[in-house]
């Protein structure tokens, strides 16, 4: 689900992804419900693609956000991004003990609060996304990729050829004609 939520630089809140163009990205504010065009300028990133810190690893941002919702029972955050800076690290504390407190700035905290805030405001609260029963029934996820393999391969075997054929005898005539006509 995060991977279709964006932060946009210079632009305030977070925004989904509608749709997609040649050269733009049209995304919805969370805030206003507004669509907007955003382009590569734009530097346009998902929240799926954005980690924390840790003493360790990098923890993926939806399992924070998860670890945030838990503390707060699903209710909006229990502190204010506007805090002090040393109320800030303490939250964080409890959210993420591990947390590298020399790479993960108040900022960081306050942004973070302020995307929770907003993603619980929007009813987005599925922040991770919920891995499939293939335990279960391997043989079904099996399934699944050989059949996938199978329908992926003939449309590539069938692209390929056409093009490789077709630019081999552009340059064979091309060269053809130029020794006849010399």
């Amino acid at each position: 689900m995060l991977k279709e939520i964006l932060s946009i630089t210079g632009k305030p809140g977070l925004y989904k992804l509608v749709s997609q163009g040649k050269n733009m990205l049209i995304v919805e504010s969370l805030i206003d419900g507004k669509r907007i065009p955003t382009y590569a300028k734009d530097k346009a990133v998902s929240l799926g693609d954005i980690a924390i810190f840790t003493e360790t690893e990098e923890v993926p941002l939806g399992k924070v956000l998860e670890k945030v919702k838990s503390k707060e029972n699903g209710l909006k955050a229990s502190i204010d991004s506007k805090s002090e800076n040393d109320e800030l690290r303490k939250y964080m504390e409890e959210v993420l003990p591990e947390y590298d407190k020399d790479k993960v700035y108040p900022s960081d905290i306050r942004k973070l609060i302020n995307w929770y805030n907003l993603l619980i405001e929007s009813n987005i609260t599925e922040f991770v996304e919920k891995e499939e029963e293939t335990e279960e029934h391997p043989e079904k996820e099996l399934e699944v990729k050989e059949k996938g393999k199978k329908d992926a391969k003939p449309a590539a075997a069938k692209k390929e050829p056409k093009v490789q054929v077709k630019q081999p005898k552009i340059a064979q005539k091309s060269m053809t004609n130029r020794k006849m006509g010399g």
